[in-house]
């Protein structure tokens, strides 16, 4: 596998002399890679970092699989069975490597993409990348990622905070934090299992900020994981849905009005539809009950070295951590093409293109109730599918 960007293609003469150019290696980059290559189409996978699945290398130690193993392989090599039915963060990393090695990817490390144009010949895109470098593809398909960019709230006075703060980005485990006082702020999966870790790694207090009441889920019940109801129901009508996991929800997992987290108020599906999957337990239902999480209000500003919540009180932890999830980073890349909606995500993703860009893709923005690592691999094969038609006189192919 190419490791160094001495292996990048030049810019391409003629049109069907282009590869398909992949941004990103991560799991939707090398799916779509492996899914091209099955088809007979060359496609180049450009990774600013140095390794393949450089964010899950970021991940914070304890993350396992919220999806199961077998539907979470990607096109073309199952993951091992030895790796569990929750696969660990390392064994994530493991199968990626071991993916781009098997299926013989073509990655070139160190290259970041800036900006994507049109070629000027008007026949597929031009790529404006790390060291002046202009490659020109037949197709492009962005797979940069869904957890790109840090967000952090523009929280009043957080610019003059002299506490210790970190973006959920930057914790690895709870190490630091034994014996310490630790605000944790937002409760998605990642601040959640976050709080749960603190408490586990010995800090002396963990609170919880929540601001909107998630829908908790097991993530299994009696070997049921919750993935595969979301698999059944996705497609289902909305309200349908909504109305079912209400009854459900009662059924399987307790009340916690009593500790700060009472049942949300509108329903499941909908609420996935407005980007907020449901949190799956590991551990926190038992946390919060036993008060070892503490849920409060969500946080206003920063004052004072304090933090101001919306109920009106003041906390002054140790530490402040901010699960306050990410933001896709693409308006540089292709801001300016006209495919982007308000909130910055593409217009369209999978085997559509949108209609004033054909031959530019996007993969993995959103994140389905069904598994992410599921839908890239669905969004892989339609997306080589769609190319290998689409584009068969432009195509640089492999040899037979």
């Amino acid at each position: 596998m190419p490791d160094s960007t001495d292996s990048v293609p030049p810019a391409a003469p003629h049109p069907a002399d282009r590869p398909v150019y992949v941004i990103g290696g991560g799991p939707g980059g090398l799916s779509v890679a492996y899914a091209l290559r099955a088809q007979g189409v060359r496609a180049v996978v450009l990774e600013k970092s140095d390794h393949v699945g450089a964010s899950w290398r970021r991940h914070y130690d304890r993350l396992h699989l919220h999806t199961t193993r077998r539907l979470s392989s990607l096109p073309g090599l199952p993951i091992p069975r030895r790796f569990g039915r929750w696969v660990s963060r390392d064994n994530v990393v493991r199968y990626l490597e071991k993916y781009a090695e098997h299926h013989r990817l073509e990655i070139v490390t160190g290259v970041e993409v800036s900006r994507v144009d049109r070629a000027p010949d008007g026949t597929g895109w031009l790529l404006h990348a790390t060291g002046g470098r202009e490659l020109t593809g037949a197709a492009v398909v962005v797979a940069t990622g869904y957890n790109h960019t840090p967000r952090v709230p523009d929280w009043p006075g957080r610019d003059t905070y002299t506490g210790e703060f970190l973006h959920a980005s930057s914790y690895r485990n709870a190490e630091p934090f034994a014996g310490r006082d630790v605000l944790v702020v937002g409760v998605g999966n990642t601040g959640a299992e976050i709080a749960v870790d603190l408490v586990e790694g010995g800090a002396s207090r963990v609170r919880l900020a929540v601001r909107t009441v998630p829908h908790i889920v097991r993530r299994s019940t009696a070997g049921w994981a919750a993935q595969y109801s979301g698999v059944l129901v996705r497609r289902l009508p909305v309200r349908l849905v909504d109305g079912l996991a209400r009854p459900l929800a009662r059924l399987s997992t307790p009340d916690l009005s009593a500790h700060g987290l009472p049942r949300p108020d509108t329903g499941l599906l909908s609420r996935v539809a407005e980007g907020a999957v449901p949190v799956q337990d590991v551990g926190l239902i038992d946390a919060v009950r036993k008060g070892r999480v503490e849920i409060v209000a969500a946080v206003e500003s920063f004052e004072d070295g304090k933090v101001a919540l919306a109920d009106g009180s003041r906390v002054e932890p140790d530490a402040v951590i901010a699960a306050t999830g990410y933001v896709r980073g693409l308006e540089g890349l292709v801001g300016h093409l006209g495919v982007l909606d308000a909130r910055g995500k593409p217009v369209v993703q999978g085997a559509r293109t949108p209609p004033d860009a054909p031959g530019l893709y996007f993969t993995g923005f959103t994140n389905p109730i069904s598994g992410m690592l599921r839908e890239l691999a669905i969004d892989a094969r339609k997306i080589a599918k769609a190319l290998a038609k689409d584009g068969a006189a432009t195509l640089s192919r492999l040899p037979v």
